[in-house]
């Protein structure tokens, strides 16, 4: 994939999916190609929508058009259409901060919905929650505050996928956690803290595949605007981390 576009042949994976294409109920779009790209150019580079280059054509009309996607879940939708062919053999599931800029704050409060922005002694953070499988690929997301619990996101996360075994650091060793694999037959390859009375034996070779988690957040932070986030609704940054996510399953 080109640094700040898309190759022909990945635009193909993805361009009958997207509203406005030929046949689909409504108008046709004849730049839908050029709207995705500017979409990436932002997130890549990290800058304002205001800046984006003349040839993508009216910032305001761009982040108008990112955000209707937004509310019709058409990121997801893609995402999740290209992370269902996942690997079930094994799956790890972990977490990351990012930093969020002054300029994310602020948003209107609509029906007590959280923006998943926390304040912690780092300032304002993000934390984004992941589950990778056993290729590295990621195959769901969630946004909490920054200084919410990993362990919190582990079962809702975990609802919709059967993988065989899941890894997972000692910030996920809890027994209810343990005990909802352990009915589901999924293993728990978690090591246990140093508290446990009585600890499991856990498989460290398979453990080791655990850095497969820690790249893909090293991917996605490529992209400046997820590294730091600037969008102020959580559904806007989510969204953003899901379309980087299909950037990175197009490769």
């Amino acid at each position: 994939m080109r640094r700040y576009g898309l190759r022909d042949d990945q635009w193909d994976r993805i361009k009958d999916f997207l509203p406005g294409r030929e046949g689909h109920v409504g108008g046709t779009a004849v730049d839908n190609r050029r709207f995705v790209e500017a979409v990436l150019y932002r997130y890549r580079a990290g800058i304002p929508w205001r800046d984006l280059p003349e040839r993508f054509g009216g910032w305001k009309n761009t982040h108008k058009r990112f955000r209707r996607w937004c509310e019709g879940d058409v990121f997801e939708r893609i995402f999740k259409m290209l992370a269902a062919d996942h690997d079930n053999e094994y799956m790890m599931i972990d977490s990351t901060i990012v930093r969020a800029h002054q300029h994310s704050a602020g948003a209107r409060k609509k029906k007590g919905v959280c923006q998943a922005i926390g304040r912690s002694r780092g300032g304002l953070t993000t934390k984004i929650h992941a589950i990778v499988d056993a290729l590295g690929n990621p195959v769901v997301f969630s946004l909490t505050p920054g200084q919410a619990s990993d362990l919190g996101q582990a079962e809702p996360l975990l609802e919709n996928i059967a993988p065989k075994a899941v890894l997972a650091d000692k910030a996920y060793d809890a027994d209810a956690l343990i005990e909802a694999l352990d009915d589901r037959d999924i293993v728990p390859v978690i090591p246990p803290r140093k508290n446990r009375i009585d600890p499991r034996t856990t498989d460290f070779a398979l453990y080791r595949e655990r850095n497969l988690v820690e790249r893909f957040f090293n991917k996605i932070k490529h992209y400046r605007a997820i590294a730091t986030r600037y969008d102020k609704l959580a559904s806007s940054f989510l969204a953003a981390v899901q379309f980087v996510a299909i950037a990175i399953l197009l490769n």
